[in-house]
């Protein structure tokens, strides 16, 4: 049987505004079938109805925000004696920026009745104060992980 193949991190490259390698990933997190001059519109727009609203920086804002959701800690189902068992497990960096991500925008997506510009802004705003349905799924997963702890000595990480 072979090992695991290594996986290539790919680099990307910093947005053009805000010269930051987050921003470019989290533009590319809201890229829907190629369309990345549409994704970039609506992230720079977020970003400025934050800048109005909070009076702060969008840039400070937006990292308060993935602090704030991303997860340290979360649940994968282990297989131990026939029976599963769901063992907490620490989250790498990149995994927790990944899942701050993702969260934010399954929220902003599920929200109607606004532009999808708004919608980003307003959980960015709610997740940088430790609000919102983003955090309220980091507090579920961090619950679920305590409620496991139990179970810890089966990682076998």
């Amino acid at each position: 049987m072979r090992g695991k193949s290594s996986y290539k991190q790919v680099e990307v490259l910093p947005d053009p505004i805000y010269q930051a390698e987050v921003v470019a990933k989290f533009i590319n997190y809201v890229m829907r079938d190629g369309k990345k001059a549409k994704a970039q519109k609506i992230v720079y727009n977020s970003f400025k109805i934050i800048e109005k609203n909070t009076k702060k920086k969008p840039l400070d804002v937006f990292n308060d925000a993935l602090k704030n959701v991303g997860p340290y800690v979360e649940v994968r189902s282990k297989r131990v004696g026939g029976a599963n068992y769901q063992v907490p497990v620490e989250v790498s960096k990149r995994r927790r920026l990944a899942l701050a991500m993702r969260w934010l925008l399954d929220i902003a997506r599920s929200t109607k009745g606004k532009s999808m510009a708004e919608c980003i802004a307003n959980e960015l705003i709610l997740a940088s104060q430790e609000k919102g349905d983003a955090v309220k799924k980091r507090e579920d997963i961090h619950k679920m992980a305590e409620a496991n702890k139990a179970f810890a000595h089966f990682s076998s990480r």
